[in-house]
C-alpha cells in the first residue's frame, strides 16, 4: 500500500496518469492555511457530484421530454472487411440506459438488402440508414454521437454532420478523420462561434494526432494537452485515461476521481460516448456551462460503475464465473443520468 501526504493543497499530478499509481492514498494537510485564497488553482478535482446534478422527472413526463440521441458509426464488415458494428450498438445501448427519451442507431455501410433491423438485447433502439437520416430533421434536433467504430466510412458523412448538428459527441474514428483532414478541423472550429455544443473524447493517442504531437508529450502534461485541445477547437475536451481530464475554453479543467483498471476492456469508451450523448440530451442543458457540468457527471458515473463492479460481482455471485467488466455489462449497469 502507498500513501502520500501533500501540503497546503492537492496537486494535480497525484490524480491523473501514472501519478495515481505512484501516490496511492492521498492525505492533505493544509497547515492551517486557506490555500484557495493564496493562489489560483490549476484544476478542480471532480470527486463527488452535487445532488442537484440529478433532476427528478415529473409525473406527467413522456419520452419526448428527455431528448433524442443519434449514434452514427459501426462500420459493417461487408464494406472494407473490418466489422465494428458492436461499437455503435454499445454506445446506443448506453444512451438508452442513461435516460435518453429516444435513441437511434445509424450503422455505416450496412448492406441495403440485409441491414440490421433491431437489437435483440435492446429492442427499444431504432435503426436508421444514413440516407434516410440525412434527408430528415434528426441530425438537427438530436444529440449526435459520432465515430464509434465508424472506420473509413466516417469521412463521407462527417462534414455534413459538423455543419448541421447543434450538439455532438465526437469519438474514435470521427476524431481520427478530423486529425487527417484539415478541412474537417476548420468545420469543427466554426461550431463554437455558433454556440453549438461539441464534446471530444480522445484517448492519448487520438489527442496526440489532433494536436500534431506525440503520445508521450500528451501524457507528460495531461492538463495542458486537454486545455490546448479545448482552446484550439472551442469544444469540451474529455482526455480519457487514468484521471480523465475535462477541459473547456475559458474554464479551469477538472480531473475525474473515479474509475480504474476495470475499464481497460474493449468498448468501454463507446459506452462513455453514449452516456455523454444522453447527458447532453437532458432538457436542463441550455448553455456551455450546463454542458460541461453534465459531461463531468457522466464521466464520473462511468468511472463509479467500474469502481463498484467488484462488490456487484460478489453480491451477484459472479466471482466464480468471469468477473471481467465487459462493455456490455457496463452499459447494462448504467443508472439514468437525469
Amino acid at each position: 500500500p502507498r500513501h502520500t501526504i501533500t501540503f497546503l493543497t492537492l496537486k494535480p499530478g497525484l490524480f491523473t496518469g501514472i501519478g495515481r499509481d505512484l501516490a496511492g492514498e492521498v492525505w492533505l494537510d493544509a497547515l492551517g492555511l486557506d490555500a484557495a485564497s493564496e493562489q489560483r488553482p490549476a484544476a478542480w478535482l471532480y470527486a463527488e457530484p452535487a445532488a442537484a446534478a440529478l433532476s427528478r422527472r415529473a409525473q406527467a413526463s413522456h419520452k419526448g421530454h428527455f431528448g433524442e440521441v443519434l449514434v452514427v458509426g459501426g462500420q459493417d464488415i461487408a464494406l472494407h472487411g473490418e466489422g465494428m458494428t458492436g461499437a455503435a450498438v454499445l454506445a446506443a445501448r448506453a444512451a438508452l440506459h442513461a435516460g435518453a427519451g429516444r435513441v437511434y442507431a445509424c450503422l455505416l455501410g450496412s448492406p441495403a438488402g440485409d441491414p440490421v433491423r433491431f437489437d435483440p438485447i435492446a429492442p427499444e433502439l431504432m435503426f436508421r440508414q444514413m440516407n434516410a437520416v440525412l434527408h430528415s430533421t434528426l441530425p438537427d434536433r438530436a444529440v449526435v454521437v459520432c465515430g464509434c467504430g465508424a472506420g473509413q466510412s466516417m469521412e463521407t458523412v462527417l462534414p455534413e454532420l459538423l455543419q448541421r448538428c447543434t450538439r455532438m459527441v465526437l469519438d474514435a474514428d470521427a476524431l481520427n478523420a478530423i486529425a487527417r483532414q484539415g478541412s474537417f478541423m476548420e468545420l469543427l472550429q466554426r461550431r463554437a462561434p455558433k454556440k453549438w455544443i461539441t464534446v471530444l473524447t480522445p484517448h492519448p493517442l487520438e489527442a496526440a494526432r489532433l494536436l500534431n504531437t506525440t503520445t508521450s508529450e500528451v501524457m507528460s502534461n495531461r492538463l495542458l494537452a486537454a486545455q490546448t485541445l479545448a482552446d484550439r477547437t472551442g469544444a469540451i475536451a474529455v482526455l480519457k485515461g487514468s484521471g480523465t481530464v475535462i477541459a473547456m475554453p475559458g474554464n479551469l479543467p477538472s480531473i475525474n476521481a473515479s474509475g480504474g483498471p476495470a475499464l481497460a476492456t474493449a468498448g468501454t469508451g463507446d459506452v462513455l460516448a453514449g452516456m455523454l450523448g444522453a447527458a447532453l440530451s437532458a432538457p436542463s442543458i441550455r448553455s456551455a456551462q450546463d454542458a460541461v457540468a453534465a459531461v463531468c457527471h457522466a464521466v464520473y458515473q462511468h468511472g463509479m460503475l467500474a469502481d463498484r463492479w467488484p462488490k456487484k460481482c460478489a453480491d451477484q455471485g459472479l466471482l466464480h464465473e468471469s468477473p471481467t467488466l465487459t462493455a456490455g455489462r457496463l452499459a447494462q449497469a448504467i443508472l439514468p443520468l437525469f
